[in-house]
């Protein structure tokens, strides 16, 4: 195996927005500056946007950048032609006037898309600028010399259950670059290692994280409004949880709906995936959909610490970009738009370096660029958002709303969320037991046949994926104290408690799993680890 390698100046790990703008902007510094350099995105799905799931309402602003005119040439945009935002009771929908609405919270000249067929687009203009991009490959640990990140050893194939080697073996394979971008997505595995081995934390607030889950529905023509995006707040969730709806209105009467709840939440005996279906019965929601057909589904964490949580994004021979870093606007629920700026900016600090004739050491200018961008400024006007909501939801928006419209985002403070997501647990005993109604089959469903619409496919004669430090935690702390919460934050029907007559085990159904990560988030004692499953498993969501 240590002849099986591979040479790069730069290696991208993840196809998403933020690494294919890293790739597509060091192709263009390239091209302009006359010189060749060789750039490879390595992306564990098995084509470029198979992973890849957001509302999404994207701000153009970094694409318009990267790529001018590309509008015309990207496919499935919709221009936002009208914006809504919905306070709900279990009975009742206020709308909140326009005028009173936060600039955050409006969209105009924003646009609507499905964002893995944008990926999938990048991804063909990086390549049609001489990017080099294996796909259906993950990436399963960094290679690290002298305390210096060299790049990455691609994971094992052909692997059986109990890690002997089966008929179709194939080893993992050394890629090596002056210059390594972790673009990986919300809690990256191998954005955990570096933040790990290099103290990227230090003095920084905890990361903080949500769960967004989503469906993609054909609606009928009559309850069809191409440009519409709704967001809503309030019911199902109690006050003290915060978190929302949204529903945006594509063309070719598509709808794309979704729920976020944020994984800081206390009550274990909540389920993020049975909010979503309770949301969509809501008397001012259910009608859009009870006609309708629902076509696909999917979930992915979301990384919403802001400007308080990022990490250092620097480390001798690399750099975390996009959600990897955690660039997303929570205030906005915007990070398309941040993840790609931030490729950009670490592109440019990496193609200076290079042009320098420098290697593996850190690229400083990246951070600075990142200070000076208008990213910085965005994410500092925002920074007070999600320490307010933790208020609750009428308290924490007035609130926001005074940070934002009186003071314009510029207070002479900044708030902190100090305790971690998987701290917020309060015990079973102590937290109210929520009856979730049945699902009718029409608005609401379970989650079987949701996951069947997820595309999802493991290998299960492979190693797990899913990772226990401790196989005895889950029943003896987990279930003891909190009634097993990995059974109800988890979307896919991942972990079951199966009890018989004299004890009680954790089933891992790793064959679900959708790649979100909320088990990696918020397990209680941190004892379960998501690692990448052998290349090109997973989900493969359609234009999600």
């Amino acid at each position: 195996m240590e002849d099986e390698r591979m040479e790069f100046d730069v290696l991208v790990v993840g196809a998403g927005p933020a690494g294919l703008a890293a790739a597509i902007r060091l192709a263009q510094h390239a091209r302009n500056a006359d010189s060749k350099i060789s750039i490879c995105v390595l992306e564990k799905a098995p084509e470029p946007g198979a992973h890849t799931l957001s509302g999404a309402v994207m701000d153009p602003r970094a694409l318009d950048e990267l790529l001018p005119g590309w509008r015309h040439r990207a496919p499935d945009i919709t221009p936002v032609t009208k914006n809504e935002f919905l306070f709900l009771t279990p009975t009742s929908a206020r709308r909140i006037p326009h005028a009173l609405l936060p600039a955050c919270f409006k969209n105009d000249g924003n646009l609507i898309v499905r964002l893995g067929h944008i990926v999938k687009w990048l991804a063909d203009e990086a390549e049609a600028l001489g990017v080099e991009i294996y796909t259906g490959f993950n990436a399963a640990e960094l290679v690290i010399e002298e305390d210096t990140v060299r790049g990455v050893l691609t994971g094992e194939m052909g692997l059986k259950h109990d890690g002997s080697r089966g008929p179709q073996y194939q080893p993992g394979m050394k890629l090596r670059a002056r210059y390594t971008l972790l673009a990986e997505g919300s809690r990256g595995h191998l954005g955990k290692r570096a933040e790990e081995y290099f103290s990227l934390r230090t003095d920084q607030d905890p990361q903080h994280y949500a769960i967004g889950l989503k469906e993609l529905w054909e609606i009928a023509p009559d309850h069809h409004h191409p440009g519409l995006v709704t967001h809503t707040a309030g019911w199902p969730l109690t006050s003290d949880t915060h978190g929302g709806g949204f529903m945006y209105h594509l063309d070719n009467g598509l709808v794309a709906t979704g729920f976020v709840v944020g994984l800081e939440y206390s009550n274990p005996w909540l389920s993020p995936f049975r909010e979503f279906q309770r949301f969509k019965t809501h008397p001012a929601i259910r009608a859009l959909f009870e006609s309708g057909t629902r076509i696909a589904y999917g979930a992915r964490a979301i990384t919403d610490g802001g400007l308080q949580s990022l990490p250092k994004l620097i480390f001798p021979g690399g750099a975390l970009i996009g959600d990897d870093a955690g660039f997303l606007n929570a205030s906005r629920n915007k990070g398309v738009h941040t993840a790609i700026k931030s490729g950009m900016l670490a592109a440019d600090a990496a193609f200076e370096a290079m042009q320098n004739k420098r290697a593996g050491d850190e690229l400083t200018s990246y951070p600075q660029r990142v200070q000076n961008s208008w990213l910085h400024a965005e994410l500092q006007r925002a920074r007070n958002f999600k320490p307010l909501m933790k208020k609750g939801i009428w308290m924490g928006s007035l609130l926001f709303g005074v940070d934002q419209l009186m003071l314009r985002g510029k207070a002479p403070w900044t708030f902190h969320r100090r305790t971690a997501d998987h701290l917020s647990l309060r015990p079973a005993s102590e937290a109210v037991r929520i009856a979730y109604p049945a699902p009718d089959g029409r608005v609401s469903f379970d989650l079987p046949s949701s996951v069947f619409l997820s595309n999802t496919h493991h290998e299960e004669d492979q190693p797990c994926h899913l990772r226990l430090a401790d196989s005895t935690i889950p029943v003896a702390f987990n279930l003891t104290h909190y009634a097993a919460p990995e059974q109800r934050y988890c979307p896919a029907g991942v972990y079951e408690i199966v009890e018989n007559a004299v004890s009680s085990r954790l089933q891992i159904n790793a064959q679900n799993c959708v790649h979100c990560k909320a088990c990696d988030i918020k397990d209680p004692l941190q004892n379960i680890e998501w690692v990448p499953p052998q290349g090109g498993e997973g989900p493969i969501y359609s234009g999600m």
